[in-house]
Parts: C-alpha cells; sequence; structure tokens
C-alpha cells in the first residue's frame, strides 16, 4: 500500500489514478447487464482506463459550479464530524494497492476512515428516518477499507441546516472478495484491450 501525498483534484491526483479501477466506481466494475451480460457501464469504464494508459492523458479533468459547492459543503461535514465525534480526520490524495487505488475523504487514526455524501435536503430527511447506510455507497466503502487495509469506515451525509447522518461500517470479508475478484478480473480484460489497440499500432507502422 502507497500513499500519494497530494491534493485531491491536482494533476498530480489525476496522473496517480489513471489507468486503474477506483473505489468509487468499484460498483461499476461489479455491474452487470440485465440479461447478465456484459454491462454497458463497466465496458464504457474500462475503455476511458485504456484511453489513459494508451494515451497517458486523464480522462476527467474538469470542474464545474457543482462540484466546486460540494467540496465546500464536504469541508463543512468534514468539520461538523470531527466536532461530533471529537476525532482528527487526515486528509490525504490518494491510496494505490496493487492495480486498484482509492481517494477516501480522511483516514481516522490507524484502524479508520471516513466517506462524506453531500444529499439533497429530501434525500437527507428520507436517509435520517430510514437510519441506515446506504447501500448504493457499499462498493466504495468497502473498496476504500479495502485499499486503505482498515477496519472500519464512516459514512456521513451532509446538507446544510440538517442533522449530519453517521454511520459506522466494518469490514464485509465476504463482499470484499467477490469484489476483490471481479477487479481482478477487470484488470485482466483491461490489459487485453490496452494490448490489442497496442497491437494495431504496431501492425500500422509496419505497413
Amino acid at each position: 500500500m502507497q500513499i500519494i501525498d497530494c491534493e485531491q483534484g491536482s494533476p498530480e491526483w489525476f496522473k496517480a489514478r489513471a489507468g486503474i479501477p477506483t473505489a468509487s466506481e468499484f460498483h461499476t466494475v461489479m455491474a452487470k447487464g440485465k440479461s447478465g451480460g456484459d454491462s454497458l457501464t463497466r465496458k464504457t469504464y474500462m475503455m476511458k482506463l485504456a484511453g489513459e494508459i494508451l494515451t497517458g492523458e486523464p480522462m476527467e479533468s474538469f470542474s464545474n459550479a457543482h462540484m466546486e459547492r460540494g467540496k465546500v459543503m464536504e469541508d463543512e461535514a468534514r468539520d461538523l464530524y470531527s466536532f461530533m465525534t471529537d476525532a482528527d480526520p487526515q486528509r490525504i490524495g490518494f491510496i494505490v494497492n496493487g492495480p486498484k487505488g482509492a481517494s477516501p475523504d480522511s483516514l481516522i487514526g490507524t484502524d479508520g476512515g471516513l466517506e462524506i455524501k453531500t444529499k439533497l435536503p429530501h434525500l437527507m430527511i428520507e436517509l435520517l428516518l430510514k437510519d441506515e447506510a446506504p447501500p448504493e455507497h457499499k462498493a466504495q466503502v468497502q473498496g476504500c477499507m479495502c485499499i486503505a487495509e482498515r477496519e472500519w469506515w464512516d459514512i456521513a451525509c451532509y446538507w446544510p441546516k440538517l442533522p449530519l447522518f453517521k454511520k459506522r461500517l466494518y469490514r464485509d470479508e465476504v463482499y470484499i472478495k467477490t469484489m476483490s475478484d471481479a477487479v481482478d478480473q477487470f484488470n485482466t480484460e483491461l490489459a487485453q484491450t490496452v494490448e490489442r489497440i497496442r497491437g494495431l499500432g504496431t501492425l500500422k507502422v509496419a505497413a
């Protein structure tokens, strides 16, 4: 495991994560098509990573007003979480562990981490009433625990003027094994795709 000290969203961060599946997209890596075949979103993600490997250019490098607002609210949520838990969240850039990586919102102590999500008021209210961890973030949270080699991970959901939702999740080893196998298979297919395209380039040069 290697922790890369950089600012998330910086050129260094894009370079560190280029060409490898990241925890935020593990749900895409694990996706199945409607009939059980290949998922279109999984295939698209693979093509984007292949493009990064072959061109050396990141597939995304833009920011907009919505994203900038999200960063501001993430800082607000982190401060509120820190106040409520008396924790000292450590901000880092990127973690690489084999051919996969993650950009945790924070690491907590030596055993934990933090994932922050902003949700619109009506979604926050529903979440607070259910008091259950949002299942749509399971792959990302378990992926972060796997990559960062941590035992637990807090998910905090936030919107200004509403209570902070916080739930602690622990490693699900069975799920992590299934997820890791899916990532390994994805990386195998990604490498094969890259080699096929490189072979096409060689043929054209030879001709």
